[in-house]
């Protein structure tokens, strides 16, 4: 990984967007409560199982992510904040989880699903799920059969991008019964790229505004900016 990319998105409270208020909207739609085991699946800084933990004060909370810092950061995060008896860290790869079937009420994906491909999410994860278990992940949809190529460009890593159609599909297909979706709001955007913004411009200064993960991110940003109307990210709420 390059450093300065590392640096970049180092000690952020999350790595998609998303929001509190969009988290507990997401987990209103999935029915829960009591003492559930949630397993949340690239959990980065733990921005989303923190969310989770003090909505529900019973459950018990699995992050699972491949970058050891961010599980760092997310069981300090946790302790910090009273919930470090439910929360438990686990270095491991998402395509594979290291989980017996049937382990989890719940499991939870917050913009991570596309790095793995959606398909291969939904193979992988069902098994996880006990009987009338709850899936709920937030993906990239496209708003327009017709997006600005500057939009086309910054989403040409994941070629599998589609509708919320063709998102519901391919959960459908997968075997899951759908429960309801939401769009992510432009605060919920904001909480991701405000701090981003700012730790770039400071990035900026030491390494120069041409570095090529730099001069991504201020694409990105300024892409988001210009053609919101193209993209959003969506919460799909589905059950086993």
């Amino acid at each position: 990984m390059d450093p300065v990319f590392r640096e970049l998105h180092s000690g952020l409270d999350r790595e998609a967007p998303g929001d509190e208020a969009t988290t507990r909207a997401a987990l209103r739609l999935t029915g829960l409560s009591g003492p559930v085991d949630i397993l949340d699946l690239g959990c980065g800084p733990g921005a989303s199982a923190l969310t989770l933990l003090a909505a529900l004060p019973e459950a018990r909370v699995t992050g699972l992510d491949l970058h050891a810092p961010f599980l760092e950061t997310a069981g300090r995060r946790a302790a910090e904040a009273g919930f470090g008896d439910r929360f438990t860290a686990v270095e491991a790869d998402m395509a594979a989880p290291p989980f017996p079937l049937a382990s989890f009420d719940l499991v939870w994906s917050e913009g991570a699903a596309y790095s793995i491909g959606l398909e291969a999410a939904l193979a992988a994860w069902k098994p996880l799920l006990r009987p009338g278990g709850r899936l709920a992940f937030s993906d990239a949809v496209w708003l327009t059969d017709r997006p600005d190529p500057r939009a086309a460009a910054i989403w040409a890593e994941y070629p599998a991008m589609t509708d919320a159609a063709g998102v519901w599909s391919r959960i459908e297909a997968a075997g899951f019964a759908r429960l309801g979706d939401l769009v992510l709001s432009d605060a919920a955007w904001d909480d991701y790229y405000r701090p981003l913004a700012a730790r770039l411009a400071a990035l900026e200064g030491r390494h120069g505004a041409g570095h090529p993960a730099l001069r991504e991110a201020r694409e990105e940003i300024a892409v988001r900016r210009a053609h919101s109307g193209e993209y959003a990210y969506m919460f799909f709420v589905a059950a086993r």
